[in-house]
């Protein structure tokens, strides 16, 4: 069966012999190991859709990576298709779109957009795939201010299980549309997205790191500036114990600290103005805040960018005072031994709280808060960093929301809880799409 799937693709197809197998199966989170029968590294959108055939004919089926971000499960069978090689960008500057296939990163897209004084809504790694990021809705470094990042996406190229190539727009398979702005999975494979860009040449943003014993001033201070914190103003924070490795930045290398993230798409007077309260919480041990060229979007998070281990979770927050503080303190406070790499804390709101026309598909929209949990040493990832996880949810329950955002639910256990990251209505609409889309169940959610 190989050599007939590799007749009718232009790009290389793979089987678990062949040298190229586990390079084009590699994704970013490096204890994920891919063992399909085949992977595809499709060069077009007609490689998908006849990748997309030979699976059905086969009964085979169908999962898709880009650049791997995300993936917590295994593909353990049937047919792997890779959209790595659909990296193109184009940027439209007089119409303010970008063209992005499938396979792209928001690096490329950032860089070219700034060219046009341009920028995209993008999320805090410039190392994540576009795509991906953007079927799961995306809370990005300028939540409040410019809200989800898939509400700006114009349409997509999508091959739907029958081995269709359809346009998905508001005005062409809106119902389609809707569904994958937000809805993630099992709806197609998704080969170019056509997204919207804002004007956008510098921001005042970047972070502040604070040293390990102003943990709990900084935390609390936060917490408190929140409360009446400027629409346009995003904000997270995030206490980080680094290991003592060559590759982390001497400064921080063995060092626990809370880092302060901060974007404002505005004036320096005025971003420093808004940041002034925060700057005044502790003495600062590193100051990477001011006004940042939009190009250098990374700068705010500095997320990595190389493969690793990693585990996450996350959970969505109703609200914050004095008492949730307390509360994670006990957990990540100055001194406190904990399994988490990262916990960090985002605030929401302000634009991200307004849906588009037409609606979307994006849960947890109307969240105020959301934590997110990372770990990075792998012998705790079965059973210590879900049991801490656990633990920490039941002390946090007064402050938990009952929604949810599919990108920062980390490891998916369940077809349930698959589904819990949409409310009702949501959920019910994206089971009719995508019945609709995928009647033979061929792609994984």
């Amino acid at each position: 069966m190989t050599q007939t799937l590799a007749s009718r693709v232009s790009g290389p197809v793979y089987t678990p012999s062949d040298a190229g197998y586990a390079p084009e199966c590699a994704g970013f989170n490096v204890l994920v190991q891919h063992t399909p029968q085949y992977v595809v590294a499709v060069k077009s959108t007609q490689d998908v859709a006849e990748a997309i055939r030979f699976a059905r004919e086969n009964k085979l089926p169908v999962a898709v990576q880009a650049t791997g971000h995300g993936t917590y499960a295994s593909v353990t069978s049937g047919v792997l298709i890779s959209t790595k090689a659909l990296n193109q960008v184009s940027i439209d500057a007089a119409a303010r779109t970008a063209t992005i296939g499938a396979g792209a990163r928001w690096e490329p897209v950032i860089a070219e957009a700034a060219k046009h004084g341009l920028a995209p809504v993008a999320g805090s790694s410039t190392n994540v795939g576009v795509v991906g990021y953007l079927l799961g809705g995306g809370l990005g470094p300028l939540v409040r201010s410019h809200g989800v990042s898939s509400d700006y996406v114009v349409g997509y190229t999508v091959v739907t299980s029958d081995g269709e190539t359809v346009q998905a727009s508001a005005e062409h398979h809106p119902d389609l549309f809707w569904a994958l702005r937000g809805g993630k999975g099992g709806l197609g494979i998704v080969t170019e997205v056509k997204l919207k860009l804002v004007e956008m040449r510098t921001l005042y943003a970047g972070s502040l790191f604070f040293e390990e014993q102003h943990i709990e001033a900084v935390l609390r201070g936060w917490v408190k500036w929140t409360s009446e914190a400027d629409a346009r103003v995003s904000t997270s924070i995030a206490v980080m114990r680094f290991p003592p490795f060559d590759f982390i930045p001497p400064p921080l290398r063995g060092r626990t600290v809370i880092n302060l993230r901060f974007a404002y798409p505005g004036s320096t007077e005025d971003g420093a103005k808004f940041a002034a309260p925060l700057r005044a919480l502790a003495p600062v041990y590193l100051d990477m805040l001011g006004e940042l060229p939009a190009s250098q979007l990374a700068r705010i998070h500095n997320d990595p960018d190389q493969p690793s281990p990693v585990w996450t979770n996350g959970m969505m927050l109703t609200h914050v005072d004095q008492d949730f503080a307390a509360t994670v303190l006990r957990h990540v406070g100055a001194g406190v031994q904990t399994p988490y790499f990262m916990m960090e804390i985002r605030h929401l709101g302000g634009a991200s709280w307004k849906d588009v026309a037409g609606g979307s598909a994006v849960g947890g929209r109307g969240g105020n808060f959301i934590i997110g949990l990372v770990g990075m040493h792998p012998p705790l990832f079965d059973t210590v960093l879900p049991g801490a996880t656990q633990g920490l949810r039941a002390e946090l329950k007064p402050w938990l929301s009952p929604e949810m955002t599919i990108n920062f639910m980390g490891k998916v256990q369940s077809p349930e809880q698959f589904d819990s990251a949409w409310p009702d209505a949501i959920r019910a609409k994206l089971k009719d799409v995508r019945g609709k889309y995928d009647p033979h169940k061929l792609f994984a959610k």
